[in-house]
């Protein structure tokens, strides 16, 4: 019954995980993606690169918590069930 409240199932084949399966998921998915854009339009990566490479990683990091706390755990899969 727990797998009922992941957000991000793990990949079938690595380590991570894949797309969202339930609509949190997305939302974090596209509040990442507005993010990301804003991050490119505001900072200006041509002008200030590591202040544009922090906020990526910072934003990233953020994703990767997210995925950690509401998707499956993750661990090397090979396929299969």
């Amino acid at each position: 019954m727990q797998t009922q409240s992941y957000w991000f199932p793990a990949k079938r084949y690595g380590w991570g995980w894949g797309l969202p399966i339930r609509w949190q998921g997305w939302v974090v998915m596209a509040a990442y993606a507005v993010l990301v854009v804003t991050a490119v339009l505001s900072i200006r990566p041509g002008r200030h690169p590591l202040l544009f490479f922090a906020a990526l990683v910072g934003l990233t990091i953020a994703l990767t918590l997210v995925c950690w706390i509401k998707g499956e755990p993750p661990r090397w899969r090979w396929g299969g069930k």
